[in-house]
């Protein structure tokens, strides 16, 4: 008798994850993992929908070719004020300086200061331009130029100007001269217009850039009334000798 040889090679033995009860493309380590091939891991981190909805930006479209008389007249009227308020900044930066105020918290507000008259300006000249015959026509154009004007006219302006207030509110804290609630406004202000950069981000910040652009009227007001003229008396006298 012969015996039969079996020349089937043996079985391999292979290691099987354990099933997942999620289809293979629903798997996180999958998602991920196609993410960061295709290039999109920022899109799903920071997904967010926009802050300006599609009846909206046929709108804005529709007011600059309707109104550009308007537009221009702002533009004007917000660059003429830019002018004031870069005088205010270097006014009130020398009035603290001459009190003997060393601090850095000055120098901040004159950047604050000299760079919301920067954004100001250019938010005047970008509305200007989009007042002239053919550009709110191009609707694609007419909504990049707002954009840009939004970015400089809004966190732009409220973040610059809480640096001023902060720079100039922090100073006057240890000031007897001067009432407490007007450094105290200044530093809630400030906190509100730092936080509204994140309405670039977040809608429900864009509140906080009025929220700071018009109280921010009546600090500036109450600072220019509060501060005094000249030095007291017993400084003056120590200033001389």
């Amino acid at each position: 008798m012969t015996k039969e040889v079996n020349h089937d090679k043996p079985e391999r033995r292979t290691f099987a994850w354990p099933a997942s009860p999620q289809p293979a493309s629903r798997r996180p380590g999958n998602r991920l993992h196609a993410a960061l091939l295709r290039g999109t891991l920022p899109r799903h981190l920071l997904w967010r929908p926009a802050l300006f909805p599609r009846s909206w930006r046929a709108a804005i479209s529709a007011f600059f070719q309707a109104r550009p008389s308007a537009v221009t007249l702002c533009a004007f009227l917000q660059f003429g004020s830019a002018i004031p308020l870069g005088i205010f900044t270097a006014t009130i930066v020398s009035r603290l300086e001459f009190f003997g105020v060393r601090a850095a918290g000055i120098k901040i507000a004159l950047f604050g200061g000299f760079a919301t008259c920067f954004m100001m300006m250019s938010n005047a000249a970008i509305l200007w331009s989009m007042a002239h015959p053919g550009i709110a026509q191009d609707g694609p154009l007419t909504l990049a130029l707002y954009f840009i004007a939004f970015a400089m006219g809004g966190p732009g302006y409220s973040v610059s100007l809480g640096l001023l207030m902060a720079g100039i509110s922090v100073p006057l804290l240890f000031r007897r001269d001067v009432s407490r609630w007007i450094p105290i406004l200044g530093l809630v202000l400030a906190a509100c217009g730092e936080l509204s950069w994140f309405s670039f981000e977040l809608s429900k910040a864009i509140p906080l850039i009025p929220l700071t652009r018009f109280p921010g009227f009546i600090w500036m007001i109450a600072v220019g009334f509060a501060l005094p003229s000249s030095l007291p008396q017993p400084a003056r006298q120590e200033a001389r000798s």
